[in-house]
């Protein structure tokens, strides 16, 4: 199945969940399905929990959360530097102190 067909799994809806991303449309946000394996569930732990779900959505989870991520960008710097910057009424990430 490709990535897009299975990102249709990952459902945003205001009435489900305040409008976080979902696995199709269940109260089940695609948050907590991450937070669970990162705290050493394995995909059987999760599959067990939750008979409904499908292989497949946490497929899709692993996908949406990728390219969640993908395009961010940290500049690291002090709060010192983020004080006189501020001040002057500009951020500049490349500048360094």
């Amino acid at each position: 199945m490709s990535d897009n067909r299975l990102l249709e799994r990952i459902t945003v809806d205001a009435r489900v969940l305040g409008g976080k991303p979902s696995v199709r449309g269940h109260r089940l946000a695609v948050e907590h399905l991450m937070g669970m394996m990162l705290s050493g569930d394995t995909v059987h732990d999760v599959l067990v929990a939750y008979p409904w779900l499908e292989l497949a959505d946490l497929h899709a989870c692993l996908i949406y959360t990728g390219r969640s991520v993908a395009g961010e960008r940290v500049y690291p710097f002090g709060l010192h530097g983020i004080a006189n910057e501020t001040a002057a009424g500009h951020l500049d990430p490349a500048r360094r102190h």
